[in-house]
C-alpha cells in the first residue's frame, strides 16, 4: 500500500501556535468489518496525542519540515512496519502512475506477499517513535510512505483516517482549515482488488449464466404453453436477462479494476444503466403480480396505483444512492450519508410492495368467506347439475381458498427474500472474516435466483394453477339451463371464454 500525500497545508486560527493543533494520520487493522476501530468508540480525547496506543500513528509537525512515526510494540510482527526510505523495494513501487487513487480514511484487505519481497524481517523490539523528514514548500508539505504485508499475522482491513487535533486554547468558533492532496494505491500480489473482492468478477460471470439459463427456459414454458400466457408472464420473462446483462457488465467492470486499477468509464455507467432497469423492473413485477394485474384483473385499482407511485420514485433515488456509493470513496462527506439513505429508502421499498399482497389476501379471504356462505345454499342445485352433465366443478369458496393459500405462500416468499438479502446476508458479511467477504454477494445472487424460480414455478402458465383459474361464479353465469323437459331437456346455452373474455353465442348446443 502506497500513500503520496502533496500540498498539504493548515491555515490556523489568529493567535494560535503549532503546540495548540495537531495533525498526522493513523493506520488501524481489524479482521473484518464486524469488529469496530477505535474511531467507533466514544472518546473525549485525541489519538495523536495518546503515548501507548494500538494503532501506528504519523503525527506531523510543519514547522519542523518532518513527521513522526509512532508505533505500538507489535508493528513488525502483527502490524506492518512504515517505510519512508526508497532504498527498501516494497510492493507497489512499480506500480502504474495511473493507479486507483482513493480518499483518506479508505479501507483495503491486503494479503501477504508470499515472500516475494526482498525486504528484510524487522525485529519486533525496534519499536518506538522514530522521525522522517519531509518536503516544505511555503509551509506546503509532501511526503509519502509505504507498507507491505510480509506475513500471515499482518492481514487484516487496514484503515486510514487523518485527524486535526485542536489544543485548549483554540476556541470551537475558530476557524481551522487544511487542504491536501492524497492518493493511495492498493495491491495484493496479483490484483488491484481486496482480498475479499477478488473473487467477485468470477462470481458475477457463473451468475449472469444461471440467470440466463433460467430465463431460457422461461421462454420455453411460455412458448409451450401459449394459450395460458397473460402479459404479467412476459414482463416476468425480461427480469432475469435484465439481471444476466447486469452482472455481465458489473464482472467486466470488476475485471478492470483487478488488472488496471481503476474502472472502465464506459462499462461502468452502462453496468449502472442495467442496475437501475433491473432494480425498477423488480419491484414493479413483484408489486404487479400482486395486484394480481393481467391475471384476474386488467385494470389497476387507485390503491394500486398510488403504491406505484411511491415505489418507482423509490426504487429510482435507491439506485441513485448505490450508483453514488460505488462511485465515491469512504472517506468522503458524502459517502456516510447516501449510504444511510440507501438502506432507508430500500426498506420503504421492500414495504411497500408487501401492501399490494396484503390487500389482495384480505379480498381473497372475504371473497372466500362469502363463498362459503353462498355455496351452502347452492349445492343442491350444483349436484343436481353435475348428475345431469357427468362432470365435477369445483365451488367458488374452494377456488377462492386455492387463490388465498398461493398468495399466502407468495408473502411468505418476499418476506423470506427480503429478510434473506437485507438482514440476514448483511449480518454474514459482518461475521466472516474479510478474505469471505465475497460470501455476502454469493449468498445474495443465490436468494435472487432462487426467488426468481419460486416465483415462476407458483405463478406460471398452466390451466391447473388456481390464481389463473375464473370463478366458479362466472360458470354458472356462461351456463344457463334452458328447459328441464321435452326436445331440448339436455339442452343449455353456452358462452365463449377466451383469457378472461366472455363471447355471446347465438347457437344452441346439446350435451347429449
Amino acid at each position: 500500500m502506497v500513500v503520496n500525500v502533496s500540498s498539504l497545508s493548515v491555515n490556523e486560527p489568529v493567535g494560535a501556535t503549532d503546540k495548540d493543533t495537531t495533525i498526522g494520520f493513523s493506520l488501524d487493522r481489524t479482521k473484518n468489518d464486524g469488529f469496530s476501530s477505535y474511531l467507533d468508540e466514544d472518546v473525549n480525547y485525541c489519538i495523536l496525542k495518546k503515548q501507548s496506543v494500538s494503532v501506528t500513528l504519523l503525527i506531523l509537525d510543519i514547522s519542523r519540515s518532518e513527521v513522526r512515526v509512532r508505533s505500538p510494540p507489535e508493528a513488525g510482527t502483527q502490524l506492518p512496519k512504515i517505510v519512508f526510505s526508497k532504498d527498501e523495494k516494497v510492493l507497489g513501487q512499480s506500480q502504474e502512475p495511473g493507479a486507483n487513487p482513493v480518499s483518506a480514511g479508505n479501507q483495503t484487505q491486503l494479503k501477504p506477499d508470499s515472500g516475494k519481497s526482498k525486504r528484510s524481517t524487522v525485529d519486533s523490539k525496534a519499536t518506538g517513535e522514530k522521525s522522517f523528514s519531509v518536503h516544505n514548500s511555503d509551509g506546503a508539505v509532501s511526503f509519502q510512505f509505504f507498507f507491505n504485508i510480509s506475513t500471515d499475522d499482518q492481514e487484516g482491513l487496514y484503515s486510514l483516517y487523518f485527524h486535526k487535533c485542536s489544543g485548549n486554547k483554540v476556541l470551537s468558533s475558530d476557524k481551522f482549515s487544511f487542504s491536501l492532496d492524497i492518493e493511495i494505491t492498493e495491491k495484493n500480489p496479483d490484483s488491484y482488488l481486496s482480498a475479499g473482492e477478488i473473487p467477485l468478477p468470477k462470481l458475477y460471470i457463473s451468475m449472469a449464466f444461471f440467470f440466463f439459463l433460467s430465463g431460457t427456459i422461461w421462454i420455453h414454458i411460455l412458448r409451450k404453453r401459449r394459450n395460458d400466457v397473460f402479459k404479467i408472464h412476459w414482463l416476468m420473462a425480461a427480469l432475469p436477462f435484465t439481471k444476466s446483462l447486469s452482472l455481465v457488465f458489473h464482472a467486466i467492470d470488476y475485471h478492470y479494476i483487478s488488472s488496471q486499477g481503476f474502472p472502465i468509464e464506459g462499462w461502468a455507467v452502462v453496468y449502472y444503466i442495467t442496475h437501475l432497469l433491473k432494480g425498477a423492473l423488480l419491484f414493479i413485477t413483484i408489486a404487479l403480480i400482486g395486484t394480481g394485474w393481467a391475471f384476474i384483473k386488467h385494470i389497476l385499482s387507485d390503491k394500486d396505483k398510488k403504491i406505484f407511485m411511491i415505489v418507482i420514485p423509490l426504487q429510482v433515488l435507491a439506485n441513485v444512492a448505490y450508483i453514488i456509493i460505488e462511485s465515491t470513496e469512504e472517506g468522503t462527506t458524502e459517502y456516510g450519508l447516501w449510504k444511510d439513505s440507501l438502506f432507508l429508502v430500500d426498506l420503504l421499498c421492500c414495504g411497500a410492495i408487501l401492501f399490494p399482497v396484503v390487500w389482495s389476501i384480505r379480498h381473497l379471504q372475504e371473497a372466500s368467506a362469502t363463498d362459503g356462505k353462498a355455496g351452502d345454499s347452492m349445492r343442491p342445485l350444483q349436484q343436481r347439475a353435475n348428475m345431469k352433465t357427468g362432470s365435477h366443478t369445483s365451488t367458488p369458496a374452494a377456488i377462492n381458498l386455492a387463490k388465498l393459500k398461493l398468495f399466502r405462500h407468495y408473502y411468505v416468499l418476499i418476506v423470506c427474500y427480503i429478510y434473506f438479502t437485507r438482514i440476514i446476508a448483511f449480518l454474514l458479511k459482518l461475521a466472516v472474516p474479510f478474505q469471505w467477504k465475497w460470501l455476502y454477494q454469493l449468498l445474495d445472487e443465490m436468494a435472487t435466483l432462487v426467488f426468481f424460480v419460486l416465483t415462476g414455478c407458483k405463478f406460471r402458465p398452466a390451466s391447473d394453477n388456481p390464481y389463473l383459474q375464473l370463478s366458479q361464479e362466472d360458470d354458472l353465469e356462461m351456463e344457463s339451463v334452458v328447459t328441464t323437459s321435452g326436445v331440448m331437456e339436455n339442452m343449455k346455452k353456452v358462452k365463449k371464454v377466451t383469457n378472461g373474455s366472455v363471447e355471446a353465442q347465438g347457437d344452441w348446443e346439446g350435451t347429449a
